[in-house]
């Protein structure tokens, strides 16, 4: 491996997290990568001060064009688009690691994001996600750091809007996730709609390939929902608690099938929102890794 191609391997995590924060779609983020890497092998190197900044600041425009472009194509699709989910094969090890798949990967994380526009997701990643300074954004985005400063406070308090207004520690969640999920194989529709605040939303993604309710709200809704497939499926349906873009997540399986993955969101105490990817499209990766994984 050339000492360019080496370099640009060592960089590769770090553009493949800012190109999947941008675009919540792993083949596109693969795309963009990939983009980064021609435009690196065909570069003039010795013009090259800083090798991570040039990187940084492709793969980060690169972002922002194809994500405009995926807005045109996300306006018309069918139902709520939701990002596509990244199955954990094993824990985070290294602190590289941890802060690639930190709660700022999570999906319901990546689904706020949507409400940002491509240059002020771009601006609050940069600045919130990777510390970068305001003045090296503002050399990436072509604006100035008055500008780029403007654009991370709107994006603060967009998002601050869909935020949940505490953290809650993952392993109450997981907590929450196991029991919940006990009370589904074992068709317990009162177990599951105390474990739902009365509020409770449901949102899916089916892609118009599978139905799936757009939107659902009430947790004696949301638990009929669950006790029904569980009461029709019967042996068939089984689900898993796993780490999905690092969060306790439920997978449903029906017929040994991956039908869904579902996260969830709490306030601590009861299950308050579960984002349902149902659209196969987005579920094939996840397939295919517990498939190799047995």
């Amino acid at each position: 491996m050339t000492d360019s191609a080496s370099l640009f391997e060592c960089h590769r995590p770090r553009l493949y997290a800012i190109a999947y924060r941008m675009l919540g779609a792993v083949a596109e983020a693969e795309d963009v990568v990939q983009e980064a890497w021609l435009r690196w092998h065909g570069a003039d190197r010795d013009a090259v001060q800083n090798a991570e900044a040039w990187l940084v600041t492709a793969t980060t425009r690169l972002s922002i064009d194809r994500l405009r472009a995926a807005k045109a194509e996300r306006a018309h699709y069918t139902g709520v688009w939701l990002p596509e989910p990244m199955l954990m094969a094993a824990p985070p090890s290294t602190p590289e690691q941890i802060h690639e798949m930190a709660d700022d990967v999570s999906v319901a994380f990546l689904f706020m994001l949507e409400r940002l526009s491509p240059d002020a997701r771009a601006a609050f990643l940069m600045r919130d996600v990777f510390d970068a300074d305001y003045e090296d954004i503002a050399q990436t985005l072509d604006k100035t750091p008055a500008a780029i400063r403007q654009l991370v406070r709107r994006a603060r308090l967009q998002l601050r809007q869909g935020a949940p207004r505490e953290t809650v520690p993952r392993a109450t969640l997981q907590r929450l996730l196991l029991t919940f999920a006990d009370a589904m194989q074992r068709s317990d529709f009162h177990g599951l709609h105390a474990l739902l605040s009365d509020d409770a939303e449901l949102i899916g993604d089916g892609g118009d390939k599978v139905t799936s309710f757009a939107s659902l709200v009430g947790g004696k809704r949301l638990a009929q929902l669950f006790y029904a497939g569980k009461r029709r499926y019967r042996d068939s349906l089984h689900v898993d608690v796993v780490q999905v873009n690092g969060q306790w997540t439920l997978l449903r399986f029906i017929d040994g099938q991956l039908e869904s993955v579902q996260s969830y969101e709490t306030d601590g105490e009861r299950l308050t929102r579960v984002l349902v990817q149902r659209n196969p499209d987005k579920l094939a990766r996840i397939a295919a890794a517990l498939a190799r994984q047995g």
